[in-house]
């Protein structure tokens, strides 16, 4: 909806004021006051974290992330609810169908082996965060009427995020192991001259029997 409405109202994707597209402001207003909803439900994630006794997915990125976008959206359908604002959620609503999707099939566990692409999801959302600053500050180097001070904050909240999900990212995909478990061997497989114990144990049995 939200692509047809300003595609319908020739909205410039550089920069796009408030005021200018007449009737297509008003669709484009009107969905995204639907995707200020969808924000207000994403808040049974974390519900259902509690209820699942899954605290430990309560992170700082986790609520920093829902309250913020809940009254961010409320301030820019009150004030803004058009023109530049259509980019992010445009992006954010794709994104979505990939992380819903990703979340409803690993509900089952015959699909587990299929859903090795979690990462991608996290690269996907850092790609989105990238686009929405470059169209947000394209808007700063060549005004177009929409309100300064809304693109040099909608900037600086998206990167916080970009830290954050780089963080998260990083923890989570390529914390390498500590040195102290890459350098002690398994339990039972101590090593000595490049042999392990256990094959002095067995190599000792063979010899007694020979012995014998």
């Amino acid at each position: 909806m939200l692509i047809l409405s300003t595609w319908e109202g020739g909205y410039n994707l550089q920069c796009q004021d408030l005021t200018s597209a007449g009737e297509a402001d008003i669709r484009v207003a009107k969905v995204l006051w639907w995707y200020y909803f969808s924000k207000s439900v994403e808040f049974l994630d974390t519900i259902f974290f509690v209820l699942r006794k899954k605290t430990s997915q309560i992170t700082f990125l986790h609520v920093y992330h829902h309250a913020s976008m809940f009254n961010i959206w409320w301030c820019v359908l009150n004030w803004i609810p058009c023109g530049q604002s259509f980019f992010g959620p445009t992006l954010n609503s794709f994104i979505h169908i990939l992380m819903y999707s990703y979340y409803g099939l690993s509900v089952f566990p015959s699909m587990h082996k299929y859903l090795w692409w979690k990462k991608y999801l996290t690269q996907a959302q850092l790609v989105q965060f990238v686009l929405t600053i470059t169209h947000t500050m394209s808007a700063v180097v060549k005004p177009c009427g929409f309100p300064f001070g809304c693109l040099i904050f909608q900037s600086s909240y998206m990167l916080t995020l970009v830290i954050l999900f780089l963080n998260f990212y990083v923890q989570t995909y390529r914390k390498k192991p500590m040195k102290k478990d890459m350098q002690e061997p398994p339990a039972g497989k101590e090593v000595k001259n490049g042999f392990s114990k256990a094959y002095f144990t067995a190599a000792n049995g063979v010899m007694n029997k020979k012995a014998q």
